[in-house]
């Protein structure tokens, strides 16, 4: 019953006690002593993420305390008179002699689990973007290269920003311009800007990416 009850605990956290491991799953761990029953599969998750850390559990933050003192706050702390008996198998880690979930305690958890779903689900997504250095090439050193510069950046898109650029040396007297823009990788790839810079035949001969690295 013990181990339905810690079952159900972590059916929406990952530790005992707050955001990261520390001495209260150490405690609860050891008191276990074994892998719970595969059906009980929260706890068998957090049984074995917190075995991982074996070797670190005396480093892990907090201080060990009462077992009775873990767990759920609405469920009646027996962990004493349990620990008395000689039979492991008799100790109730969470305090519980119910067979099956009280009501009060399945609200609990329902109104946890609402709570972390509804958190999760205010959590913007994360946008994947990319840094790109552009080098765009002249046809000849007699190139207006400002015209070349201003024809480049009235390039629009949704999920474009251009940012600073230079005129770069490549011989001769020619110079090619070397601008920086910021793509979010959804919406604007490496093949459309080639595509747009180059349909201004009259000023670009070609267009190469000279670095590209995501953010």
């Amino acid at each position: 019953a013990g181990l339905r009850v810690l079952n159900d605990f972590l059916a929406d956290r990952s530790y005992i006690e707050g955001y990261v491991p520390s001495q209260a799953d150490i405690a609860v761990f050891e008191a276990i002593g074994a892998p719970p029953p595969a059906d009980l599969f929260h706890a068998l998750r957090w049984y074995n993420h917190i075995k991982s850390y074996e070797k670190q559990k005396a480093s892990l933050p907090g201080v060990k305390k009462a077992l009775g003192k873990y767990g759920p706050a609405d469920v009646e702390d027996t962990t004493g008179a349990a620990t008395d008996s000689k039979d492991d198998d008799d100790i109730d880690l969470f305090g519980s002699d119910d067979e099956e979930e009280s009501e009060e305690a399945k609200k609990l958890r329902e109104e946890r689990l609402a709570q972390y779903e509804s958190k999760k689900s205010k959590k913007p997504a994360v946008v994947a973007k990319s840094s790109i250095l552009l080098d765009v090439k002249p046809w000849d050193d007699e190139t207006d290269m400002a015209k070349l510069e201003e024809c480049v950046r009235s390039i629009q898109a949704d999920g474009l920003v251009w940012g600073s650029s230079k005129l770069v040396p490549v011989g001769y007297g020619i110079k090619k311009l070397q601008i920086q823009c910021v793509v979010e990788d959804d919406k604007v790839g490496t093949d459309m800007l080639e595509e747009r810079i180059t349909a201004f035949e009259d000023y670009v001969q070609s267009m190469d990416v000279a670095a590209f690295n995501k953010i």
